[in-house]
């Protein structure tokens, strides 16, 4: 399936990862930290932008739908459709907690927050 601007389904990890993020403002509001993969299925449970902090300190992190980011070749990074009051009050996890329960802890709380339609139904 391509993304709501019709880009591609495939893209390398290495390319997403360290990527800005942008809300539905215009804001940068952090960027891709990591990826989680479902190994049992193949997908794509979440991407993991971090918010916040300086040099690691203080960084919250949050699991945010994959399907959400849409690529902005103008502003070079991922825009996400939500204010941001929807990202400072969302679900905020350490990168081990992210982990935790195989992940799907975060990847459901996640989907529900944001009112996602979850890919594994």
């Amino acid at each position: 399936m391509t993304t709501q601007t019709g880009h591609t389904e495939a893209i390398a990890a290495s390319r997403v990862i360290g990527t800005s993020v942008y809300n539905t403002e215009g804001r940068s509001i952090g960027t891709i930290e990591d990826i989680m993969l479902d190994k049992t299925s193949n997908g794509i449970m979440f991407a993991v932008i971090g918010f916040g902090g300086f040099l690691g300190i203080g960084e919250k992190y949050h699991a945010v739908p994959w399907a959400s980011l849409d690529y902005d070749e103008d502003r070079g990074g991922y825009v996400v459709p939500f204010s941001k009051e929807q990202l400072k009050a969302a679900p905020a996890y350490s990168i081990d907690e992210l982990a935790g329960a195989d992940g799907e802890r975060a990847r459901d709380a996640s989907y529900e927050y944001y009112k996602v339609t979850p890919y594994w139904h």
